[in-house]
């Protein structure tokens, strides 16, 4: 019986890998293809940004007055509450009257006497007068009767003053305000002795509604700023002169204040120019000494680019980088230069340019190179993991369980 001869092994290899081949590429052909993925993008625009300085500041009242005497004698009473808000004209303290009131009948009785006086003085005049004109009476007597009644007059108008000054002292034992404001401590007691002379004041009013931020600004800072303005660098905006105060704690003030000056001289020995803001303070939330920062805009940055601050990844050098959305729908990761930060947002100054698509959202899915579909950017949108959890802290179950 003949033998069978076996296939030689090459044959046998070639068949197998033959085989092989085939059901790869069969399986290749039956994969379907990925989509690109879903990026949201944030397109670039060259805007005007707004440059906003945060100084350094004081509070300091809109004004100031110390409560002073104007008369000599005893305080009787204080009639203010410490800490409250006065008017200007309310009585603070009350000194003694009594002495001030026996000046003012006397006075009064020194004017009385000086008037019946001038009226006799004047009848005399009167009489001599028609005695000259009867041709009675000597010219020298005549003369005499005129002086004596001028002189009678002059006496009355001295009396008048003696008087008015004594009411006035006298209206002075009442110590008002002299402006309206917070009046602080009482610096004296009833019983103390007062004089218009003495250093020490007796209280002290300060105006806080509106009420006063004096910052200080670099000179140098001010000199670069005027300079790029008048470069064409920055151009200038229309509300320039509104400024906002931010409390020691961070948190910003409630209302909006205007900018009224800034020195004319810079200080000799700090290199600062001193600048003025004034604030309204309704409810006397602010208070002198209070330190605070000042953010003051002083123009606008031409051609400005900025992108989200989500947008923006960093390289173990500490460069900054983005992902962009070429013309093709494809990645590339571009370096870039980063300024200030504006609310939520960085400026860039170089490495973007106006009409790029920054990819915000999805860019830790995609490289280099990878196609993906863009939409635009919703910063208001929850980010899709928030969306998928919504359903299940509701309580309700996904569709694929529900089955």
């Amino acid at each position: 019986m003949r033998r069978m001869k076996r296939p030689p092994l090459a044959a046998a290899l070639a068949t197998v890998i033959f085989l092989a081949g085939c059901q790869k590429n069969e399986e290749q052909q039956a994969a379907p293809a990925f989509p690109p993925a879903a990026v949201a993008v944030y397109t670039t625009v060259a805007e005007a940004l707004p440059i906003t300085n945060e100084l350094p500041g004081r509070i300091t009242a809109t004004r100031i007055a110390e409560v002073r005497p104007r008369i000599s004698g005893i305080v009787v009473e204080r009639v203010f509450e410490q800490g409250t808000i006065v008017k200007e004209g309310d009585v603070l303290y009350r000194i003694d009257p009594a002495p001030f009131q026996v000046k003012v009948d006397s006075a009064e009785a020194t004017l009385k006497r000086a008037q019946a006086v001038a009226d006799q003085a004047k009848r005399t005049a009167d009489r001599q007068s028609r005695l000259k004109e009867a041709q009675f009476a000597a010219v020298q007597q005549f003369d005499d009767a005129i002086a004596a009644l001028a002189q009678a007059e002059a006496d009355v108008g001295i009396a008048e003053a003696g008087l008015a000054e004594a009411k006035l002292n006298l209206q002075y034992a009442n110590v008002t305000a002299p402006i309206s404001g917070r009046i602080g401590r009482a610096l004296i007691t009833e019983g103390a002795l007062v004089s218009a002379t003495d250093t020490q004041n007796l209280a002290t009013i300060q105006q806080l509604d509106p009420i006063y931020a004096d910052f200080t600004q670099s000179a140098t800072d001010l000199i670069r700023l005027r300079k790029a303005l008048k470069d064409g660098q920055m151009m200038s905006s229309d509300n320039e002169a509104e400024v906002q105060l931010i409390l020691d704690d961070g948190t910003p003030y409630a209302l909006k204040g205007k900018l009224l000056f800034s020195e004319a001289a810079v200080d000799a020995t700090t290199g600062q120019v001193t600048l003025r803001g004034e604030f309204p303070n309704p409810n006397n939330d602010l208070l002198p000494g209070m330190y605070v920062r000042v953010q003051i805009q002083q123009g606008l940055e031409k051609d400005a680019i900025t992108v989200p601050q989500q947008a923006v990844q960093r390289n173990n050098a500490g460069q900054s980088q983005v992902y962009i959305v070429s013309a093709d729908n494809k990645v590339e990761f571009r370096n870039i230069t980063l300024g200030r930060t504006v609310g939520d947002r960085w400026q860039v100054t170089s490495g973007l340019k106006a009409g790029e698509k920054v990819i915000v959202e999805g860019f830790q899915k995609v490289g280099p190179g990878a196609p993906v579909q863009p939409s635009n950017w919703d910063p208001n949108a929850k980010p899709a993991t928030e969306q998928a959890s919504a359903p299940e802290a509701a309580g309700e179950k996904p569709a694929t369980e529900a089955k």
